[in-house]
């Protein structure tokens, strides 16, 4: 057995622990294996044991796996997205999980040649250091998206602040989850908004307890790689 495949074992373990607590069924959760730091050969170790959903999060990296892996995977770009970068990127993968602004949506308008799902990207906790719109302003924004074609809102992202405080990242979580339900209540057809991604390696479990139906799991999974040659 491989470190990826025992350190799945464990996650799996861990989120049937929090679907239980939180009465929610296992299937209602999606692992996006975070591959963005680890090789094609580790990418392909976390393919081999079912997981088919990959986050990348720079250009250059998701074409490199793109060229390299051609088994039947949903790709997810994590990361913040430059709209000069747009091309390169919106026609190949599944899912875009940064949506914050309206000059990136003119660039998917005019750049996709297909419906791109989109989570829009809301900084709840509202740090500097992180990107995507705060919990007021995402509601407008979401709204303005209507007239986009190219453009489906399937749900909201966020990350927790960086904290070992667990009450504060579960209010964090428990607020998008709010934000999440009132946009799905207005049935909206350009935002059924019916998701949630949110939860990294070392708060999934808290995410998932809040609603979480996308975690975003990196070194928990694939380990740190670099560390490893060394």
């Amino acid at each position: 057995m491989t470190n990826v495949q025992q350190n799945l074992q464990q996650i799996k373990q861990h989120i049937q622990d929090a679907c239980n607590r939180s009465e929610r069924k296992v299937e209602d959760v999606t692992i996006i294996a975070v591959t963005k730091e680890v090789s094609v050969n580790r990418t392909k170790e976390v393919i081999a044991t079912g997981i088919n959903h990959l986050g990348e999060n720079r250009p250059e990296g998701l074409k490199n796996k793109l060229d390299a892996i051609s088994d039947n995977v949903k790709w997810h770009y994590i990361g913040t997205l430059q709209t000069r970068k747009v091309k390169a990127v919106i026609n190949e993968v599944d899912y875009l999980h940064s949506l914050d602004r309206i000059s990136l949506a003119d660039e998917i308008e005019k750049r996709a040649s297909s419906k791109v799902d989109c989570f829009v990207q809301v900084n709840v906790s509202e740090e500097e250091s992180k990107h995507g719109l705060s919990i007021i302003e995402a509601e407008d924004f979401i709204s303005e998206l209507e007239n986009y074609s190219r453009i489906r809102v399937v749900g909201l992202m966020t990350m927790a602040p960086n904290t070992d405080d667990h009450s504060v990242i579960r209010n964090v979580f428990r607020q998008l989850k709010a934000l999440q339900e009132k946009i799905a209540a207005k049935q909206l057809i350009h935002a059924p908004c019916t998701e949630l991604s949110m939860g990294m390696s070392g708060d999934y479990e808290i995410a998932i307890e809040e609603g979480a139906t996308f975690v975003r799991i990196g070194t928990a999974l694939v380990g740190k790689e670099r560390e490893e040659i060394k």
